[in-house]
């Protein structure tokens, strides 16, 4: 991978970038429903502000990634809102976010991560996988178009 792609803190003035990230992939597979919109247009209130975080991946000054942990419960985070450019898939720029994720889940000692996803998306559920997350039973989710769940205990 390119040493120039460095993964920051997100801060306000991304927020667009953030959302057209996502919404990249989301249409481009048919996913996008209210609760992503929800999220995308208030990443602050949405996650921040409740105790979560979120990175983005830079080339220079390009947001080319995204990730996210969002506080479900104490002790408790859902892996969301990852997402790499299109340009820039296949460059390990997701492996980098979701370490960053792990790395700092087991520095605020985080039990478990969650994740929702969708059946479609297979390259991020091998992924996943790769990094221990297992498939767990689909509930409690947020999106009607999710149609995968799984977890990872830390």
């Amino acid at each position: 991978m390119d040493t120039a792609i460095q993964i920051i803190e997100y801060s306000d003035q991304y927020q667009p970038d953030f959302r057209q990230l996502n919404l990249e992939w989301l249409d481009n597979y048919s996913l996008t429903e209210s609760h992503d919109l929800a999220v995308l247009d208030d990443p602050k209130g949405t996650i921040l502000d409740r105790g979560g975080f979120i990175w983005l991946a830079m080339d220079g000054t390009k947001v080319i990634g995204s990730a996210a942990l969002m506080k479900e419960h104490e002790g408790v985070f859902e892996l969301a809102k990852m997402a790499v450019t299109s340009a820039y898939r296949g460059m390990g720029v997701s492996k980098k976010l979701l370490e960053t994720c792990l790395q700092k889940a087991k520095e605020i000692r985080a039990g478990k991560l969650t994740l929702f996803s969708n059946h479609q998306l297979k390259t991020a559920l091998k992924l996943y996988e790769k990094y221990g997350f297992y498939y767990v039973e689909v509930e409690d989710s947020p999106f009607k178009t999710a149609d995968v769940k799984m977890e990872l205990l830390l």
